[in-house]
């Protein structure tokens, strides 16, 4: 606590006043917690003076609320380009990062407990920096730190307003800002140590070394290239829920597996549920294999029955049977924008709605990741590839910019399709109806008056502004040549398994890699279960072919198993046939 004091009185965090009238005077309160590292170690104790900033009136007390939090597929992009260019990642911590930020409004707070003046014990104190828990004080901080860094040569991201980059010549060294978290990497050494010399000579900082830790990601730097996983979240999360004795799971959902609102099942608790559900959406940040499934579960948070909660059991088990799994981003591979788009067609029995599923990589790096439910109804398969297509995009052009700040000029970016109708509207410039069915619904009743409204009502969807928006969109970006779409057959859509349960035999392609095995493992019983999956392994193969060939490749991957096939690699030529 005295050493909390001694910060604020080094950052001339506040000034003791003759309390004020007609002012809110807000409250303080101590918070006090251990800070702990990747093997849940202790690493330093805390105890943190914070304002109640739920007193504060907007308007009054603050007018602009902002937080310096970085996206996660921005962190991944990250780790996947200092992967590329064999960079070494170090990380450091701002310390007091709050109490450096200069406030603009006018804050009066309490005496903290235990420390009040005795000279002057009605006196409050008025601040000039910010405080933890005020509402404006993560957009202080920011503030004060980009005006630092700016100063000093360095550039802010296009579109990341938490992403720094500085050129020197050829070499290059990028930050990444989390809050008052900080990695960063360069081509240069120097330039790293350089970096944290010019932080330390304006914040008090806590250099933490070599990147190990961060937002939860466990992360590993070895020869081969970087491998993040949350291995030890995993088993906290088996710990609390009780699953330490249960037995494993092949898959997180069965395959052709549906959920319904079963209104006659038995009610469970809203609370653990809710709490399993938000625990598994944490997860997700490295384990793309679990993202459809806790999607559909997430569903029946509202009204939880026994058969919801026997379908979140299931992804536990799985997850007991895969603790270690993680993405692996190598070194010296590609660096090309490739996406994958794919959909289900009214998949959600509730009310129709269409899945969307979509991956995009880098080279061989898989960095983004979606499964979503779509906020309308589609009427066609077509309709439900078209719209996931143009959420697909949306997400490939926030990449494209933020890797021109990498260096990294892209154009026409390869998004793969399986659906030939979806990209005969974005390519042809005629109007199109949206389903091939929907002729149907005109002989459905012989009564005209019904007919006739039938009639009507398709037309406004037709040329309804939400589905103009996105044909114009995507249309548009096809014939500027940001984008480009290729149709994929559906055994080579690696966006299915953000879509649909996929049958066993295709997630035996979850493996432990022999190749990489031995270069991660410590010693020769330990092994790293590396998450080089279906879509990754394919991709590989995709990406030695020019588009129009990606048809022709079952006796390539016939004879890579028939190579590689071992007790680890298995499952790829299963899946073919089957």
């Amino acid at each position: 606590m005295q050493e909390e004091l001694a910060e604020f009185e080094r950052n001339k965090v506040w000034r003791l006043v003759t309390r004020p009238w007609g002012k809110s005077i807000i409250r303080l309160k101590w918070i006090f917690r251990n800070k702990k590292d990747e093997n849940d170690l202790i690493i330093r104790n805390k105890a943190r003076l914070v304002a109640k900033g739920y007193r504060q009136q907007e308007g009054i007390d603050y007018d602009e609320t902002f937080a310096p939090v970085a996206r996660i597929e921005a962190i991944r992009i990250f780790l996947g380009y200092a992967a590329h260019k064999n960079m070494t990642v170090y990380q450091m911590d701002v310390k007091c990062a709050f109490l450096n930020g200069v406030l603009q409004e006018e804050v009066y707070v309490e005496q903290p407990e235990g420390f009040v003046d005795p000279r002057y014990p009605n006196h409050v104190y008025v601040l000039d920096k910010a405080l933890y828990g005020l509402k404006q004080a993560p957009r202080a901080w920011y503030e004060t730190l980009i005006d630092y860094l700016l100063g000093v040569g360095y550039k802010k991201g296009t579109i990341d307003p938490t992403l720094f980059l500085k050129r020197s010549g050829s070499d290059l060294i990028i930050v990444q800002i989390y809050v008052d978290d900080i990695i960063f990497a360069s081509t240069k050494p120097e330039m790293c140590q350089e970096f944290e010399n010019t932080m330390k000579s304006q914040f008090k900082m806590s250099m933490m070394g070599e990147l190990t830790f961060f937002l939860g990601l466990q992360v590993r730097q070895c020869p081969d290239g970087i491998f993040i996983n949350q291995a030890k979240y995993v088993q906290d999360l088996l710990k609390r829920f009780d699953f330490g004795g249960s037995n494993s799971a092949a898959t997180p959902m069965p395959r052709n597996f549906q959920l319904n609102a079963d209104s006659s099942g038995k009610p469970v608790d809203q609370k653990t549920y809710r709490a399993i559900i938000g625990s598994l959406l944490y997860l997700t940040a490295s384990r793309p294999d679990v993202v459809f499934s806790t999607g559909v579960c997430a569903r029946f948070q509202c009204d939880p029955r026994d058969s919801h909660l026997s379908a979140v059991k299931k992804i536990l088990r799985y997850l007991k049977g895969t603790p270690d799994f993680g993405l692996l981003y190598p070194k010296d591979s590609g660096f090309e924008l490739i996406a994958y788009t794919d959909s289900d067609h009214a998949g959600c029995k509730l009310n129709r709605k269409s899945t969307s599923g979509a991956c995009q990589f880098l080279g061989d790096k898989l960095v983004s990741w979606s499964s979503r439910k779509q906020n309308c109804i589609s009427l066609s398969t077509a309709e439900a590839e078209y719209v996931a297509v143009v959420c697909c995009c949306s997400q490939v052009l926030w990449m494209k910019t933020q890797l021109a700040d990498f260096g990294y000029t892209m154009q026409r970016i390869l998004i793969y399709c399986d659906s030939k109708s979806a990209i005969q509207i974005t390519a042809n410039p005629v109007q199109h109806s949206r389903t091939k069915g929907n002729v149907e619904l005109y002989f459905v009743e012989s009564d005209y008056a019904y007919q006739r409204k039938i009639t009507s009502t398709f037309s406004d969807f037709q040329h309804s502004p939400t589905f103009n928006i996105r044909y114009y969109f995507i249309k548009d970006h096809v014939e500027k040549g940001n984008v480009e779409l290729y149709f994929v057959e559906s055994d080579y859509q690696l966006a299915d398994l953000f879509t649909k349960p996929l049958m066993r035999s295709v997630w035996n392609l979850t493996m432990t890699s022999d190749y990489f095995r031995s270069e991660l493992a410590q010693n020769p019983v330990e092994t790293y279960q590396i998450y080089y999956s279906l879509f990754q392994k394919l991709h590989l193969f995709l990406s030695e072919f020019s588009p129009d060939n990606h048809f022709a490749l079952d006796s390539k991957i016939a004879r890579f198993c028939s190579i590689h096939q071992t007790d680890y690699v298995s499952g790829i030529l299963v899946w073919i046939e089957a």
